[in-house]
């Protein structure tokens, strides 16, 4: 009997419980989080459903849909069902996710707080499984001329070069900074080593009369800003 057993596909779903069909039908908004991982999926495995597998993929992650964001290909690929081209198909929808504001206007955004900085900022450094750092460079009018990736690290740490922070600023007529970096645990609470490289970023872009306007530290949906804290 279970020789015979077929990997289990959406179609064989009762009507009330096919994702696609309740899509197209009730719209997207009323779709669980396994549900919509379940299409993206398409089927499962040999003893479960595409949404029985998703389910058991968000449960061994908390239900935290921004964890699975996070998972690399082999991290997808070990749940049994889950080969190179499923993990592909997840990953590739949410980094379309991820992109989705990049293009959504050409104006350039004016930095009024710390909040419109990490929204600037989130798309580039949410669900990353490892350190990257970037700065917003912006002008007198404290809009941004330029968002640029400085240095990408491992799961802890990245190598900050104050020199290509201070060049880009320079070459781009900045008259502000500001910096930023993930914490891929999620944690938002800056380290000494944090604190060392803002201070001396600092001092370093004051030499050209340049502001460090902030450090963000971007975690799992939320941040940590230098400026609010005091620590500028």
């Amino acid at each position: 009997m279970e020789g015979n057993f077929k990997h289990l596909s959406i179609k064989y779903l009762a009507e009330d419980d096919r994702p696609r069909e309740k899509l197209a039908t009730l719209g997207r908004h009323n779709l669980s989080d396994a549900e919509l991982l379940a299409i993206i999926l398409g089927s499962g495995n040999r003893h479960e459903t595409a949404v029985q597998l998703a389910q058991r993929i968000l449960s061994e992650n908390e239900n935290n849909i921004n964890a699975i964001a996070k998972m690399g290909l082999n991290e997808l690929k070990k749940y049994k069902g889950v080969g190179i081209a499923k993990a592909v198909n997840i990953a590739a929808a949410f980094e379309v996710g991820r992109r989705r504001s990049s293009d959504a206007t050409t104006e350039r955004v004016k930095i009024t707080s710390s909040r419109i900085a990490y929204e600037a900022l989130q798309k580039f450094l949410s669900d990353l499984p490892h350190e990257e750092f970037w700065i917003l460079v912006l002008n007198r009018a404290n809009k941004i001329v330029k968002t640029e990736c400085i240095s990408k690290g491992g799961i802890t740490s990245t190598v900050v070069d104050a020199r290509l922070i201070c060049r880009s600023a320079i070459e781009n007529n900045a008259s502000g900074i500001i910096l930023a970096h993930n914490h891929p645990s999620g944690q938002l609470v800056p380290s000494m080593e944090d604190k060392v490289i803002t201070r001396k970023l600092k001092e370093a872009l004051q030499l050209f009369d340049i502001a460090l306007l902030d450090h963000i530290i971007v975690g799992d949906q939320d941040y940590y800003s230098f400026g609010d804290e005091g620590l500028l």
